[in-house]
């Protein structure tokens, strides 16, 4: 079989004009409907009011830097832009260890959501009985488990944007998928 491609841009996503395509796969909703049902059950979960959604998106936004993926940086962060947070604390995210920006229960938040995603130290738990300790000073047993489940919910949207790689986008509303 002879290909017959004659796009010569080095980028597999890019059209012959060198335009990146808006996404690798087209709209995985379209093939399994029932996706918007899980994606809706889990922003219902989180938004139970007992994580200010501030944090819950501080957290998303540090889960899409660990994991690299452009989607859900843009994405993340055009929440919290939209919700009024200074370009400091957005910008700081990456950094926040060291960050003066950060309440406590967001650096307990933070920390947690870097221990689930990054490989524990030889021979050690990736979340200590400390770390659970120290997010169980700032975060009663319900906020706990909807900060878990938040956790849950943006290692559920990686593998999409990983794989899928949809267009960068600021809002949900926006074309995200062929």
């Amino acid at each position: 079989m002879t290909n017959t491609n004659t796009n010569t841009n080095p980028n597999p996503n890019a059209d012959a004009a060198g335009t990146a395509a808006l996404s690798r796969m087209a709209d995985p909703g379209r093939f399994v409907p029932e996706l918007s049902d899980v994606s809706a059950a889990l922003f219902r979960a989180t938004g139970n009011r007992s994580v200010p959604r501030t944090t819950i998106s501080l957290v998303h936004l540090r889960a899409a830097q660990i994991v690299h993926n452009t989607y859900l940086t843009i994405l993340n962060t055009g929440f919290l832009r939209k919700a009024g947070e200074t370009e400091e604390r957005i910008t700081a995210v990456s950094s926040w260890q060291d960050a003066p920006y950060f309440t406590p229960a967001e650096r307990a938040a933070l920390a947690l959501v870097e221990a689930v995603l990054q490989p524990a130290p030889q021979g050690k738990e990736r979340v200590s009985d400390e770390l659970y300790a120290r997010a169980a000073e700032h975060f009663d047993e319900k906020a706990l488990a909807t900060l878990t489940i938040a956790i849950g919910q943006i290692n559920f949207f990686i593998a999409l944007a990983l794989i899928g790689k949809p267009a960068p986008v600021t809002s949900l509303a926006d074309r995200q998928w062929d």
